[in-house]
């Protein structure tokens, strides 16, 4: 997961704190060698599929040579960060912690992807 976390360029702390997960958890069930649990495993797994979501996007729409250096990780990051109209001026990354607000952020990219909404 820290490397995740690396490849969106997103600090630790943030990344966790965005999954509703709280980092003392973490780093206790590292330390004793413990996964996380189903639902915490199921919100990381769900923020790879929006990276994938992201980069099939960019397959099917973008042109191929323009897209080579595109980091589409470090892109979602920012994304999420920033404001949409779609959801109320909210950020997409207050919808991470659960896998339904999750699932309306991969409705919105797939929008965007169609021009459904603007």
């Amino acid at each position: 997961m820290k490397a995740f976390a690396a490849d969106l360029g997103i600090p630790q702390d943030r990344f966790f704190r965005m999954f509703g997960i709280a980092q003392a958890t973490v780093t206790r069930k590292a330390l004793k060698q413990q996964a996380m649990s189903v639902d915490e495993s199921a919100k990381i797994v769900g923020m790879a599929k929006l990276v994938g979501q992201v980069e099939t996007m960019l397959e099917q729409s973008g042109d191929p040579e323009l897209m080579r250096d595109f980091d589409a990780p470090k892109w979602l990051a920012r994304w999420i960060e920033e404001p949409s109209p779609a959801l109320g001026d909210k950020r997409p990354a207050e919808y991470m912690d659960t896998i339904e607000g999750q699932e309306m952020v991969s409705r919105l990219l797939s929008m965007m992807q169609t021009g459904a909404y603007a």
